[in-house]
C-alpha cells in the first residue's frame, strides 16, 4: 500500500506541477480562452490512464493460465521500462521542465487550438498510463489488490491537494529533493517488480531456470510475517528467489541508480559547492519559482 502511495503522490504531482505550468503560461501569454481546451485533452487523458488500467486489471481473467503469466511478465517489464525512462528523464530535464513544455504550447498555438488540447492530453496522459501500468504491476506482484489500488489513489489524491496549495503558495517544499528520493525509492520498488516479471515469465517457461533457487530465508523472513508483508508491499521481496530474478534485481538497481546519480547532478555539484560558492538555486522551488507559484500572480 505504502509503495503504491508513493507511486501515485510521484506520479500525480508530478501531473499536477505541469498542469500548473501549462495553465499559468496561458494566462500569462493572454491567452486564457485555450485554457478550456487544454482541459478538454487532460480529461481524455485521465480517461485513457482508467481505461488501460481497467482492461490490465479485467482483461487477463479469460486468458489460459500460461498465457496470462506470459502477459503478467511482459507487461512488467514494459512498466519497469517505462517508470525507469520516467525517474531518468526527470532527473535530467527537471530543471528545464518549465521551458519544455512553454515550447510546447507555443507550438501548438496555430491552428484551432486542437494541438493545445494535444499538449494536454500527452503530457499528462503518459503520467497517467505510467502509473496505471506500474501500479497495476506492483498490485500484481506484491499480490494485495485491494490495498494497494486504495494506496495508489489515495497518493493521487494527495498529490492533486499538494499541486492546488504549492500553485497558489500555501505550501513550499524542496521539489529537487523530493524528486531525488522518490527517485530512488522507485528503482527499488522498479527492481522488484523486475524481478516478479521475471518469475511469472520463469512460470510460463519463457525464461529458463524457474527451479534454480539462489537462497532462502523463508524462516528468517516468513511472507506471513507483519515484516515479511512489510519488505513484499513495499519492495516485492521474494525470500526465495531464483538465480535470474536475483540477478536481474541487483544488475538492475547498480546500473539504473548509477545512471540516476548521474543525471541527477548529485555527485557534479558537490565539487562546485566546495571549491567557489555558487550562487545558482539548487532547488526545483527556487531555480523554477514560476513553477509553484505562477498560477498564484498572473
Amino acid at each position: 500500500m505504502l509503495a503504491n502511495f508513493l507511486i501515485g503522490l510521484r506520479e500525480g504531482l508530478e501531473a499536477g506541477l505541469v498542469v500548473g505550468i501549462l495553465i499559468a503560461y496561458l494566462r500569462k501569454i493572454g491567452r486564457s480562452d485555450a485554457i478550456s481546451r487544454l482541459w478538454v485533452g487532460i480529461g481524455a487523458a485521465i480517461v485513457v490512464a482508467l481505461a488501460t488500467g481497467a482492461i490490465l486489471t479485467w482483461g487477463p481473467f479469460a486468458l489460459p493460465e500460461t498465457a496470462e503469466e506470459i502477459l503478467a511478465g511482459s507487461l512488467s517489464i514494459l512498466a519497469v521500462g517505462l517508470v525507469t525512462w520516467m525517474v531518468l528523464w526527470m532527473a535530467r530535464n527537471a530543471r528545464d521542465l518549465r521551458g519544455n513544455l512553454h515550447g510546447k504550447l507555443d507550438a501548438a498555438m496555430t491552428g484551432a487550438g486542437l494541438g493545445i488540447a494535444f499538449v494536454g492530453f500527452l503530457t499528462v496522459g503518459r503520467e497517467g498510463v505510467e502509473t496505471a501500468l506500474f501500479v497495476w504491476a506492483s498490485v500484481l506482484a506484491s499480490g494485495t489488490a485491494l490495498l494497494s489500488t486504495i494506496g495508489a489513489f489515495m497518493g493521487i489524491f494527495a498529490a492533486v491537494a499538494l499541486s492546488y496549495f504549492i500553485s497558489r503558495g500555501f505550501v513550499r517544499i524542496n521539489l529537487s529533493k523530493f524528486f531525488t528520493w522518490t527517485g530512488l525509492f522507485l528503482i527499488l520498488i522498479a527492481a522488484g517488480v523486475l524481478a516478479s516479471g521475471i518469475g511469472d515469465l520463469q512460470s510460463a517457461g519463457v525464461v529458463p531456470g524457474a527451479g534454480n533457487v539462489a537462497f532462502n530465508v523463508t524462516t528468517v523472513v516468513p511472507e506471513s510475517s507483519w515484516y515479511g508483508t512489510l519488505l513484499g508491499g513495499l519492495f516485492n521481496f521474494n525470500p526465495e528467489p531464483t538465480w535470474a530474478q536475483l540477478t536481474v534485481w541487483l544488475g538492475y538497481i547498480v546500473v539504473v541508480t548509477a545512471l540516476f546519480v548521474r543525471q541527477s547532478g548529485m555527485i557534479a555539484r558537490r565539487p562546485d559547492a566546495v571549491s567557489k560558492p555558487d550562487t545558482t538555486p539548487t532547488t526545483l522551488s527556487e531555480a523554477q519559482r514560476p513553477v509553484t507559484a505562477a498560477p498564484l500572480k498572473v
